[in-house]
Order: C-alpha cells, then sequence, then structure tokens
C-alpha cells in the first residue's frame, strides 16, 4: 500500500499520457501493483453448517474472517450477508485478500461482481386477457392472481400512481413476510394492500462508488428513473382509465395480473445495477414470500457458477418461486442473448398490433414510413422545411455532428432545418434535444445497419420520428441529390391499431444460439415489449432527459424489460389457477402452447431484416396466455435435474455446490444420460461433423397429464430439413390427471458442407395431441464445422 501511496503523491500524476505510457513499458510489475491494490467487490459463498460453535451468528463468523483479512490500512467489512437462496456475504477486499479467504475453512467460492444494465396499453387485450367473453377465463380463474405476490427487482417504484392502488382488494396475504421500508420522501404508509412491500439495496453501489448524491437519486425505494414503475405496472398493475401518453395510446391500462399483489425491491441506481445487491434483493425476496420474481435487468454472459443471478435464481426457484427475466436488447446478431440459465424463464420482445406513424415527406414526393410520440406545436402542415445530414452540412467532425452528440452541431448549419441524426453512443431522445439546442425545427432519427428496419417510437422533446436502415439511405442520397435545396416534412398520425403484421420479432430483442449452453434453446420465448404503455413516476420527463419537465403518469417504452414483467405477470395467474405447478411447469405451459403464427396467417417475420424469423429469434415463439391454461401436458424439472444437466455440462462438483447448495454425485448423471436429456420443453443438439457422414443422438423427455383423465396423445413429427427423427412410443394413454410418461426421441442427421468454423441452424418440431390439446416443442439441429 505504500508503494501505491508513494506512486499517487508523486510527479507521476503530472505525467503525460506519453510518459505515463514509458513507465508502463519501463515498468512491468506496475500494472500489477496497480491491480493487487484496487479494491473490488466479492461475493462469499461459505458452506452454511460449517460455522464454527463459537460464533452466536453467521455474521459474527463472517466479520471475524473479514478481521483476520487486515492488510496495512485496508480493513473489509461486510456489505450484505445473504441466509435464503444463497449462504454467505458480500465485501470488497485487495485481491490477495481475495485470494486468501478463498483458502479459508467454510469458504467455497470467493465471485467477483458483475455491475448490470437495465434491458430498456393494449398488450393485455393483444394477448385475450379482458373482462369480457371467454377471452376472460384466464382472469376469472384466477381471480386475478390475487394471493400471488410478484417481486420487482428494478428501480423501484412511486407507489402514489392509480395503477397501485388497493381499491377492493382483500387483505394482505397472511403468508406475506416482507416490509414496507420507509424513509425520507417514502414513508411506510406508502405501502397497501397492492403495494405490499418495498425495498431498498444500496450498499454494494455505494461500496464501489461511494455515498449517492441525494438530491438526484432517492436513498428509499421511491423510482427516479421510471424503469421499475413502468416494469411494475405491466405484471400486475390495476385498471385505469382513461391512461394515455402525451395523447397517444389513449383507453384503459392493465397489468397482466390486476390483482396480484406487488413488492418492490429497488436494486438499480445512476451506475447500474450491482450484484451484491441484486443478490440481496433475491434472498429478502424469496425470504418474505414472493411467488414469481421479474427482472429485467442483465450483462454479459458467464459460467453459472460465475453469475450470481443464476446462482440466487436457482435458489429462487428450488424453494418453488418462478424467475422470469429479460433477455437482453442486444439483437439482432446471434449469441446476443443473457440470463440463459434453464432454471431462469428468458423473454424476448415482440410487437403488439398498435403503432404511432409519423412520415417523412421529401421534397421529391415521397412519404417515407417513420415512428414518433410528440405532441408539441407541429410542423406547418403546408410548407416544406430545409433538410440537413448532420454528418454532412451538420458541422462539427462529422462523425459526432452524424450521431449528433453533445455539442457537435453549428447553429448556422441547423437552424431554422429539419436535421437527420444517425441512432448510437447517446439515447435517441437525447439527439432530439441536442438538435433543439442548436436551433434546428425538427429531427429525422435514421437506424444503422445493425438497427435494420426495427422502429421505436420515443416520447421527443421536437418534432421528430424515427426511420430505417434502408429509408435512411435513401433520405440521404436524396439529400446528396438535391443540390442546395433538399427540403421535408414529418407528418404525426397519432395511434393506429390492427396493425398487420403482428406480432413481429423487434430488432432489437436478443437472439440465440445459447452461449453457455447450446443445447438449452433461449430465449424461451416472446412478448409484447415494444411501444408498451405503463405507469410512470413524478419528477422524470417522459423523454428520460435531465432537462424534460413534462409531467405524465404513463409512459411508452421498448425493451425486453417490457416483454419480461408480461411473462411475470402471467406466471401469477398460471399459479394462482394451478397453485401446485412447479416453476418449471408454469414455463411448460407457456411455451408449450406458444404461437408462431402472426395475424395475417404466416410465421412472424423478424422485424431487423423482414424475413421470416426462426427458434433462434423467438425460441417457442409468442406466449398465449388462454391456451396455457390449459396446456394438456408439461415438462417438469426439479432441482436435482437441474444438477444432473450441470453434471452433463462438466462443472465440477464443487462449482456445481456453488449454484445449488447441493453436494453433487455426477458419475450417476454422466452415466445415465447427457445434457440434453434435462427434461426441458424444447429440444436442441449440436453436432460437430469432424467428418462424420452420419450423427445421432437421442432425448428422453418425461410428460406430465394436467388435463383430463383417460386421455391418448398421439405424436407429430416435424423432423428439421435433412435429418431423420423417430418416437418412441408414438401414442401416450394417460389413465389420470397427474400421471406421468416417458418417450424417447432419436435424431439422425446427415453431414451439411459448411467452411471451417460455420455452421448451419434447422428446425422442427415435436407436437402431441389429444384433438384438444397440441403440446409443441421445438427441435432445433444445428450442424458446426470445427476450426
Amino acid at each position: 500500500m505504500a508503494m501505491l501511496q508513494l506512486l499517487l503523491t508523486s510527479s507521476c500524476l503530472r505525467l503525460n499520457h506519453f510518459s505515463l505510457l514509458l513507465l508502463f513499458i519501463l515498468s512491468p510489475t506496475f500494472a500489477a501493483h496497480l491491480e493487487d491494490y484496487h479494491i473490488k467487490t466479492f461475493i462469499v459463498h461459505v458452506q452454511h453448517d460449517a460455522k464454527p460453535s463459537i460464533f452466536p451468528t453467521h455474521t459474527h463468523w463472517y466479520q471475524s474472517s473479514l478481521n483476520s483479512l487486515e492488510e496495512n490500512t485496508f480493513s473489509p467489512s461486510l456489505i450484505h450477508s445473504y441466509s435464503t437462496v444463497f449462504h454467505g456475504f458480500s465485501t470488497q477486499l485487495l485481491a490477495s485478500q481475495a485470494l486468501k479467504l478463498e483458502s479459508s475453512p467454510g469458504v467455497i467460492a470467493v465471485i467477483p461482481e458483475q455491475v448490470r444494465q437495465l434491458h430498456t396499453t393494449r398488450s393485455p387485450q393483444f394477448l385475450g386477457l379482458k373482462t369480457s367473453d371467454t377471452a376472460g377465463q384466464l382472469l376469472k380463474e384466477s381471480d386475478f392472481g390475487s394471493d400471488l405476490v410478484i417481486g420487482v427487482i428494478d428501480t423501484g417504484i412511486w407507489p402514489e400512481r392509480r395503477s397501485f392502488n388497493d381499491h377492493d382488494l382483500s387483505p394482505v396475504p397472511s403468508k406475506w413476510k416482507g416490509q414496507c421500508v420507509g424513509a425520507i420522501g417514502f414513508p411506510s404508509t406508502s405501502c397497501n394492500r397492492k403495494l405490499i412491500g418495498a425495498r431498498f439495496f444500496s450498499s454494494g453501489y455505494e461500496a464501489t462508488n461511494g455515498p449517492m448524491n441525494e438530491t438526484v437519486e432517492h436513498r428509499s425505494p421511491r423510482d427516479s428513473d421510471g424503469h421499475g414503475t413502468h416494469t411494475a405496472s405491466i405484471a400486475a398493475g390495476r385498471y385505469v382509465f382513461p391512461a394515455a401518453t402525451l395523447g397517444y395510446a389513449r383507453g384503459v391500462a392493465a397489468g397482466m395480473a390486476p390483482k396480484a399483489r406487488l413488492a418492490a425491491y429497488k436494486v438499480c441506481w445512476n451506475a447500474g445495477c450491482y450484484d451484491s445487491d441484486i443478490l440481496a434483493a433475491f434472498d429478502a425476496a424469496v425470504a418474505d414470500g414472493v411467488d414469481v420474481v421479474s427482472l429485467s435487468v442483465g450483462g454479459v454472459v458467464v459460467p453459472y457458477h460465475l453469475d450470481a443471478i443464476a446462482i440466487a435464481a436457482f435458489g429462487a426457484s428450488d424453494a418453488g418461486v418462478f424467475v422470469s427475466a429479460s433477455a437482453g436488447n442486444g439483437g439482432p446478431g446471434g449469441l446476443t442473448v443473457t440470463n440463459i440459465a434453464p432454471w431462469v424463464t428468458t423473454v424476448g420482445a415482440g410487437t403488439i398490433d398498435r403503432d404511432f406513424p409519423a412520415e417523412v415527406k421529401l421534397g421529391n414526393g415521397r412519404t417515407i414510413r417513420g415512428v414518433s410520440i410528440y405532441s408539441g406545436p407541429a410542423l406547418s402542415p403546408h410548407r416544406l422545411y430545409p433538410l440537413v445530414y448532420a454528418g454532412g452540412e451538420g458541422g462539427g467532425d462529422g462523425y459526432s455532428s452524424s450521431l449528433c452528440l453533445e455539442g457537435s452541431l453549428e447553429p448556422k448549419d441547423v437552424k431554422g432545418k429539419i436535421v437527420m441524426c444517425d441512432r448510437g453512443i447517446n439515447s435517441r431522445a437525447a439527439k432530439g434535444e441536442v438538435v433543439k439546442k442548436a436551433g434546428g425545427v425538427a429531427m429525422i432519427l435514421a437506424n444503422g445497419v445493425f438497427d435494420g428496419e426495427g422502429l421505436v417510437a420515443d416520447c421527443h422533446v421536437l418534432p421528430a420520428t424515427a426511420v430505417g436502415a434502408i429509408s435512411g439511405d435513401m433520405i440521404r442520397r436524396y439529400i446528396a441529390s438535391a443540390g442546395r435545396s433538399p427540403k421535408a416534412s414529418i407528418v404525426f398520425k397519432g395511434t393506429r391499431l390492427g396493425v398487420r403484421p403482428a406480432p413481429v420479432v423487434a430488432s432489437f430483442s436478443a437472439r440465440g444460439p445459447n452461449p453457455e449452453s447450446p443445447d438449452i434453446l433461449k430465449p424461451d420465448i416472446i412478448a409484447p415489449g415494444v411501444n408498451i404503455l405503463a405507469a410512470w413516476p413524478d419528477g422524470v420527463g417522459p423523454s428520460g432527459i435531465a432537462s424534460d419537465k413534462r409531467h405524465t403518469e404513463f409512459n411508452i417504452l421498448s425493451g425486453t424489460s417490457m416483454a419480461c414483467p408480461h411473462v411475470s405477470g402471467l406466471a401469477a395467474l398460471l399459479k394462482a389457477a394451478h397453485p401446485g405447478w412447479s416453476p418449471a411447469a408454469i414455463r411448460s405451459a407457456l411455451t408449450t402452447t406458444a404461437y408462431t403464427i402472426d395475424n395475417r396467417g404466416e410465421t412472424m417475420l423478424d422485424e431487423s431484416t423482414g424475413n421470416s424469423s426462426t427458434v433462434m429469434d423467438y425460441g417457442a415463439g409468442h406466449v398465449h396466455p388462454q391456451k396455457a391454461m390449459d396446456p394438456g401436458l408439461v415438462y417438469d424439472i426439479d432441482s436435482y435435474g437441474y444438477v444432473d444437466f450441470l453434471c452433463n455440462s462438466n462443472y465440477t462438483t464443487k462449482n456445481i455446490q456453488v449454484i445449488t447448495r447441493k453436494n453433487a454425485d455426477c458419475s450417476g448423471a454422466r452415466k445415465a444420460g447427457h445434457l440434453g436429456n434435462l427434461n426441458y420443453p424444447s429440444l436442441s443438439v449440436v453436432f460437430q461433423q469432424y467428418g462424420q457422414h452420419k450423427m445421432s443422438t437421442h432425448f428422453i423427455r418425461t410428460v406430465t397429464n394436467v388435463g383430463d383423465s383417460n386421455s391418448v396423445y398421439k405424436v407429430a413429427i416435424r423432423p428439421p430439413t435433412g435429418t431423420l427423427v423417430t418416437v418412441e412410443p408414438e401414442k401416450l394413454a394417460f389413465r389420470r390427471t397427474g400421471q406421468k410418461l416417458n418417450f424417447l426421441v432419436r435424431v439422425e442427421a446427415m453431414e451439411v458442407k459448411l467452411s471451417s468454423g460455420s455452421s448451419s441452424m434447422r428446425s422442427g418440431a415435436i407436437e402431441w395431441s389429444d384433438g384438444k390439446h397440441i403440446v409443441t416443442s421445438p427441435l432445433v439441429v444445428t450442424m458446426q464445422q470445427p476450426l
């Protein structure tokens, strides 16, 4: 430590960039010294029953262990202690201390913390959840999930919103053990019979960043971002009428489970969502008695034993709690899906049959499709305005001005003009603010090649619209060809219903294949996640920009963050209607009844390309709540099934213990089967060709009859192209409800011509039907040519 202090107080601080680079070159140990003295947060997993009897509590044991690590002037202290989904604690340590602690008796693992990020209404009606006619069956049979509790781990909540009123709700369920943690600006009376719990977890965030700035963040469960309020009301918001955002999407707002109870666990702050806080929230939520956890945050994919979310979610699932998580917004590229553990239901995003058109009228007479949410003074309908591409004549260095970054536009070049900006770096709405500050009258926001044709409507601070990548190129060509007189206007057309096609897989929705476990299809399912109307807090403008002082009770957002709570709410409804169903059974019901055909009667499209989407885009398909209510058969999995899966995935017994808190004997699992035999509702295999002309595998599955007794199911096979698929037996005869039967699927695939390092994916399905139910499992075969 003395060396580091000397370095930091010496003239090294005054070195220019070149001499600092020379210092690293001339002193290769300098970086190692910095690493040694860099303090990081770690999550420490302990063997719960290893606590020495001398300590009255585990917390005393943990603190004593940390006291023994005191090194020079740094003495570590507890951040959080965990006891429900995880046994251990979090703390900040030097690298040397972490190594020493990992070798201490009773310590199983020391895991570095990750920082996660948020994955940032007509959808109940689009999903068939309305109170009239037979479509209300799910809501009726579950009593709207009135005794179920959904825990939302997010940015907090704005409890005063009408979406969280407790009118006509019964008393808080007697099983509930949670708290409403009061703080400045958030009295404990903020909770009611709807919002029955509220907590906040900031110790991990502040351990890394120092004390929060309470002038911009609330040290309480109160939401200062908007994301948590929005997701909570999607999952379980009450019926609210009228509801709208800036005059758009007028109608009734309602969550998926309007009578389900909510508990808010605030873990996300201005600098992100810290693993140590997320784990503490999971630990509290399960101890409090939630039935469902909704998590719309994510980060990089790492092995499960290093992934705090995967570890926490396993503990929740082991306790019977359904965990729904967003797939991420890294699409449309492959291998972008996150939250991919098989005990988590991973949710991608699709569109609904509503949008907000805002067309661009060019001076050459062309009309270009766009979308926007803007309600301020409109452009004159009787004139066209000068049009400029910010990357051309917008001033600045070209690149930064093309993106309309802060300070990049020259007022003399854009004043009084419509400015075209490219997507990237700063937020879409922030670009509009940059244009407005520079004197532009409106903005056209163009997708890049990677964004494709997917359009997201934003609440802009000036007249603005978003257009696809092809349209952006068209506008740039028009500007280049029009000399000194390119002109345009933007026409806002309000809210349009009955859009076809719908649903469409959102361009931003993260895609498979699963980067950690390719034999597990992820995402599991998609749900509405584009232009979703839901509750919004005070103090945050609808654009999310600090300078936006507009107030709105509802806001329209897009992201897998919005898709995830749809499934969370639906899971609560299914759990209410079927109390005995496990988390795996609920996921099975949702996925085996999902659909892949849009409202035109054709395969759902991929928004980024306009082509048909695939299982890597949507998993099993788009959620269908009514059919999920009565799936006929379910694929169930208990915790030991996941242990066998981890054994067959070649995790060590120690790493399996980190994830599951169970002592695994992998000899039986590895002898009896392979990782594809996890009783998952989809079937996926990756064949490494290695010059083989024919490859084969098999899947063993067990289905549980949750439909009528004396039911007979017959199989229909849709084999992937180039494969031979057989199922034994071809008929399953169930005598009673709850009975389990097994079947075997054999898959043979012929070699395909592939270049070195490339792969080819083909999909089909296995369908079981008794004439009333159709139970569908995707079957995916991937051929890889090794390098």
